[in-house]
């Protein structure tokens, strides 16, 4: 029996149960795609898989159903998969603890994959269902959403006969999605000297942050790890000498990173300096962050509690970067932007333009960084991804982009989204919200490859998706099944 039998749809979590069994972080998808084309071959449907591991599974229209213009269903099989730091599971080897809190799922320690997992589930649901009365259902599985929307820009969608598209990849009840900005990744590199210093080891650690989705959140303004550790470091610069041995802040370049930790080489002499001014920016921190992060923290321990002993200043011998670089570093981590740069003057509320410091490394090849960049304006997010590329030649680095998607455009003559607003208000005695949104979705790409798509996207209530915080609703999974069934049946 499964943690999640009983609840309604069963079918729907029986399937989406069985999907949290398949370890499916972006880019470890080919598990989770042969599993679809497996549904395929034992429920004697028609299936294409692509060199990207995308799937596309077709089922006929029903008796009656023939004439009717097919519907295709959309949603990718990658999640943001991140864990807590405690939590022992392997996330690209093992099945994901599912839990039952009252109305909602989560996953013990990591998060849920309810973005987009559901969309499978109630896809496979409803190709299974003999039952329901439906035109030419085309089913459409997409891999590596989450990291640049690659298996959407690499698909084949010739076999598909339909032009209206639910995208279910949304994550809040009652809203119609009908537009969202473009993105683009952008990886900078900054090359660093290392020299060996001699003193004791401290550790900084930023932590206890919420984060978030860098796109769905990013107007939360709530804190970025990594640019904090930035501000702290560029700060300490003025206050004593030191060097960075390591650094590192965040897992996904679309989720708001939770910590960053950086190790860095002092003088004995310094550690008061340097007790003094994380503990005076920790104050400072929840005081800014006091309506949006409270739980903000800055750790700080040294020597041995860092597992190296700690002696007498001239013993202690480091291979650390040298005082240009460590400044290099610092400067450019305070000062790259980071979260909203513009608000839409069009459409009141929404984020027109942003970008999320999702990663920070320190490697052999240097200080490594990735970025995601969001915007309804083409124009605004070429120049942004320009100023990330300026301040990266100003600190001697270069970058590199990838993941380069179009924005999807408002549709103004839209009859599925009409339809869509009518069964709505008909089943809930209330109108639906239509938003343009600024978190990406795979319409646009999607849009250009079929001439004339009419696209919405909608979804149930998922909270704090890409954190190991995030809440599937399970009430709300079931309306938002029965909405699907009732506009696949509509004639």
């Amino acid at each position: 029996m499964g943690v999640l039998t009983g609840l309604y749809p069963q079918r729907v979590f029986d399937y989406f149960e069985e999907l949290t069994r398949i370890p499916r972080g972006s880019g470890n998808e080919k598990a989770v795609s042969d599993y679809l084309v497996s549904f395929a071959k034992e429920h004697d449907l028609f299936y294409v898989q692509d060199t990207a591991n995308n799937v596309i599974i077709i089922k006929e229209a029903s008796a009656g159903y023939e004439t009717e213009e097919p519907i295709i269903m959309q949603g990718h099989m990658d999640m943001v998969a991140v864990k807590d730091a405690d939590c022992p599971l392997s996330l690209e080897h093992d099945a994901l603890a599912l839990a039952v809190e009252g109305d909602t799922i989560y996953a013990k320690g990591t998060s849920l994959g309810g973005d987009d997992g559901i969309a499978l589930a109630y896809a496979l649901a409803i190709l299974e269902d003999e039952t329901l009365c439906h035109p030419r259902l085309e089913a459409v599985f997409t891999t590596d959403e989450e990291v640049g929307m690659n298996g959407a820009a690499a698909i084949d969608l010739s076999v598909l006969k339909g032009r209206r598209l639910l995208n279910i990849d949304s994550e809040e009840e009652g809203i119609l999605t009908v537009g969202c900005a473009g993105g683009v990744r952008v990886h900078s590199v900054i090359p660093v000297k290392r020299e060996r210093r001699r003193g004791i080891l401290a550790r900084v650690h930023i932590h206890g942050l919420q984060g978030g989705h860098s796109g769905a959140e990013i107007h939360k303004q709530r804190g970025n790890a990594n640019c904090l550790m930035g501000r702290f470091l560029l700060e300490l610069i003025r206050r004593m000498p030191y060097a960075i041995v390591s650094l590192s802040g965040g897992t996904k370049d679309n989720a708001i990173p939770i910590e960053a930790a950086a190790e860095l080489v002092i003088a004995v002499k310094e550690k008061e300096t340097l007790l003094s001014a994380a503990e005076e920016y920790e104050r400072i921190l929840q005081k800014e962050f006091a309506n949006r992060d409270a739980g903000v923290k800055v750790s700080l321990t040294f020597g041995e509690e860092n597992g190296a002993p700690e002696r007498d200043e001239g013993d202690n011998e480091w291979t650390a970067l040298d005082d240009a670089a460590t400044k290099t570093a610092a400067r450019f981590l305070a000062c790259v932007p980071d979260g909203v740069q513009a608000m839409s003057t069009d459409i009141k509320g929404l984020v027109e333009t942003s970008l999320n410091m999702g990663i920070v490394r320190l490697t052999e090849n240097g200080l490594e960084t990735d970025h995601s960049i969001r915007s309804s304006v083409a124009s605004a997010k070429d120049a942004l991804r320009e100023k990330v590329t300026a301040l990266s030649a100003l600190a001697g680095g270069t970058v590199s982009y990838h993941g380069d998607y179009p924005a999807w455009e408002y549709r103004s003559d839209s009859p599925l989204r009409e339809s869509m607003i009518a069964q709505y208000r008909e089943m809930f005695g209330k109108e639906p919200k239509v938003e343009v949104i600024h978190a990406g979705l795979e319409c646009g790409l999607l849009s250009a490859k079929l001439p004339g798509l009419d696209c919405v996207s909608f979804g149930p209530d998922l909270t704090d998706i890409h954190t190991t915080s995030e809440r599937m609703h399970i009430a709300s999974v079931g309306r938002m099944y029965e909405y699907l069934r009732a506009l696949i049946q509509k004639k």
